[in-house]
């Protein structure tokens, strides 16, 4: 056993061409690892120094040398350890790595932070979690066996289950779907746009914003329309030549239907947008309305700008 009182190992910078790798190291490095190892060390910095012996032989970071030789790094952090004996030697390669797999995660904690970590725009893949563990990670907890779930009911096939406890996405997560981004956000938010576009302009965009004041949502519903549309149109990162298409639907009030995008379409040629045409969302045969039979419109109008 170790005397700890005494041990004191020395912190130095070693030539690569120095190192020598144990030749029957068991732990096994793939290159997927090692590209994780060496984004890991071009974010943070080579933090954990590699530990040797006295004559170069590594005891423990294999990966990190092989993420060091890719970086195209000349010199790295070593920690000289010259208390231990040949066979503790061989035992702590074992046991360096064994030991850090023997811990576990606290699920719950560790979404949680990878949420948050999401939620300042932090490149997930640095975490070291291969893609589809990092997607079971961030999904909510299983709700299924918790007291009162749909689950235990029988017949409840149709019924509508409650939200999960955790949801999927939360605001600030930004997802990647190969080349498409998808951001939780409020696009009023000139920050968030600009987080989800990632410094590129639209050609196009094509949006079907709340149709006037007649929702409730969970907020309180829509009170100042124009303020919205402002909102969100003031900050579209488009090209010179970008085309917006806005699908409105229709809204009544005493039989009438009421022109409520005017003073916006006002609003949008003072920022020097065209209108450039007006379109129709062809919904199929109408259908009898709520007015004595009447037939309800089939159609919605899409403005073009």
């Amino acid at each position: 056993m170790a005397d700890l009182s005494f041990i004191a190992n020395r912190l130095e910078l070693w030539p690569i061409r120095r190192l020598k790798p144990f030749a029957r190291n068991p732990r096994i490095h793939d290159p997927e690892q090692v590209m994780r190892i060496a984004g890991s060390m071009v974010e943070f910095g080579f933090i954990m120094p590699m530990l040797i012996d006295g004559q170069g032989n590594i005891i423990a970071g294999h990966g990190r040398l092989l993420a060091a030789e890719q970086l195209g790094l000349n010199e790295v952090p070593v920690v000289i350890v010259e208390h231990l004996t040949a066979t503790q030697r061989q035992a702590y390669i074992i046991a360096d790595n064994q030991l850090t797999l023997s811990s576990r995660w606290d699920d719950p904690l560790l979404a949680d932070l990878i949420h948050e970590l999401n939620s300042k725009n932090f490149d997930l893949e640095l975490l070291g979690f291969p893609a589809a563990q990092l997607e079971e990670i961030m999904a909510p907890l299983d709700d299924e066996d918790e007291p009162g779930s749909a689950n235990e009911k029988d017949g409840a096939e149709d019924e509508v289950p409650e939200p999960p406890t955790q949801p999927v996405s939360r605001p600030g997560d930004l997802w990647l779907l190969g080349e498409h981004r998808l951001l939780c956000g409020d696009s009023a938010d000139a920050a968030c746009v600009a987080r989800v576009m990632n410094g590129e302009a639209a050609s196009l965009l094509f949006t079907s914003p709340p149709y006037g004041q007649q929702r409730e949502y969970t907020t309180g519903g829509i009170g100042d329309w124009d303020k919205l549309m402002r909102g969100v149109f003031a900050n579209l990162p488009m090209t010179p030549e970008g085309q917006v298409l806005v699908n409105l639907g229709l809204i009544h009030r005493d039989c009438e239907w009421q022109p409520y995008w005017a003073g916006w379409l006002e609003w949008m040629r003072s920022q020097g947008w065209r209108r450039f045409g007006l379109y129709c969302w062809d919904q199929g045969p109408g259908l009898p309305g709520d007015w004595g039979g009447r037939f309800s419109p089939s159609f919605e109008p899409c403005l073009s700008g």
